[in-house]
């Protein structure tokens, strides 16, 4: 028992889980260097953008700092239900990536776009490893 707090008032499992998501921030940037540092390889390649699957993060963090455009955020984060659905849903359709990539020759063109989302997002895969 948590001080003052009995088993039934304790959060669920799912109230406990974080997991880290890639938001609009990665479309038309698609640096690699996220995935070659995960531990449990939960990265994702669509066309445009990575996605990480939120049921194999292991919430280390490793991958954030290598995020040149800051582009990886704890889910715990307000405003970040859309992207975690995306990450889930993209996740499940896209092939798995755990090597370094050349970036796309224009990404650092987009490195500080707002609105990427709905101007170029693509549900189209990427190649994977």
């Amino acid at each position: 028992m948590i001080q003052g707090v009995s088993a039934h008032h304790l959060p669920s499992k799912w109230e406990w889980t974080l997991t880290y998501v890639v938001d609009e921030k990665c479309i038309k940037c698609k640096t690699t260097d996220c995935v070659v540092v995960c531990p449990v390889n939960c990265f994702y390649e669509g066309e445009n953008m990575l996605v990480i699957h939120p049921d194999e993060c292991i919430d280390c963090g490793v991958c954030v700092p290598e995020c040149p455009v800051d582009a990886i955020k704890p889910d715990t984060e307000p405003g970040l239900e859309k992207w975690l659905a995306l990450n889930r849903k993209y996740a499940q359709k896209w092939p798995h990536i755990t090597v370094k990539k050349d970036m796309p020759k224009d990404a650092r063109d987009h490195w500080d776009e707002m609105g990427k989302f709905d101007k170029y997002f693509s549900p189209n895969p990427g190649q994977g490893d």
